[in-house]
């Protein structure tokens, strides 16, 4: 009962991060999970999730506010919790005139947030990012991207909106490393169809888990109260 209950916490958790997956299909720059199992005390399975950093697909969208990295590193944007990683590049200008991403954060270069108007809405002239990173209004450069990455050995925690948590080392980017296009948008790297026969698998896994302590409890109940029953 034990080994079976350890087993069905597994299959929840992959349940839970599979739908996350699928959720989050049409989200810039999402990395999905894929979750294995970890032995504990020598035969009870645990689940343990890594993130999939595979690069998604680039689309050519011709928005001047959507970019992409193409290849390794993320963007560093100013979250209610501190600076985090990410790799979205749907942008737009707010109410501040910063450079901000879907879910409003603010893109951090060199010097802070990158303001591109002075009153918010459209820049007072072209807005230009090159592939370095460099934003440029007109023919003002009004800033720099900040471009990291982490170790290859370091795990970075996954938050919402595909926001990860600094390593505690911070590792920017050199200038032949990353490429910035603008113009474009990284998809999700996860599939829909693989997520939907992953899910079907978890379900019929749980299911039979279920079916098994079903019995399991049967037994036992059997065990308990006809077993030791004296004979009429």
């Amino acid at each position: 009962m034990t080994s079976a209950a350890a087993a069905l916490r597994y299959w929840e958790r992959k349940q839970e991060v599979a739908s996350n997956n699928l959720a989050n299909v049409s989200t810039d720059g999402f990395k999905g999970e894929k979750v294995f199992a970890r032995m504990v005390d020598g035969a009870l399975p645990t689940a343990d999730a890594v993130t999939d950093f595979t690069p998604g697909a680039v689309t050519d969208t011709g928005n001047k506010y959507d970019v992409a990295i193409e290849g390794k590193g993320f963007f560093v944007v100013q979250s209610p919790n501190g600076e985090r990683l990410s790799r979205g590049g749907s942008l737009h200008v707010d109410d501040k005139g910063d450079l901000v991403d879907a879910s409003g954060h603010a893109l951090l270069g060199d010097h802070g947030p990158i303001q591109v108007s002075d009153k918010g809405g459209v820049p007072p002239g072209d807005l230009s990012i090159s592939h370095t990173g460099i934003v440029t209004v007109g023919k003002n450069e009004v800033g720099r991207l900040r471009l990291e990455t982490a170790p290859d050995n370091v795990s970075l925690a996954h938050e919402g909106s595909g926001l990860f948590v600094p390593p505690q080392k911070r590792m920017p980017l050199g200038d032949d490393s990353p490429v910035v296009r603008q113009g474009a948008l990284e998809e999700s790297n996860v599939t829909p169809v693989s997520e939907m026969v992953d899910m079907i698998s978890i379900q019929r896994a749980f299911t039979a888990v279920q079916k098994a302590m079903t019995t399991l409890d049967t037994a036992r109940g059997i065990a308990t109260t006809e077993l030791g029953r004296p004979a009429n």
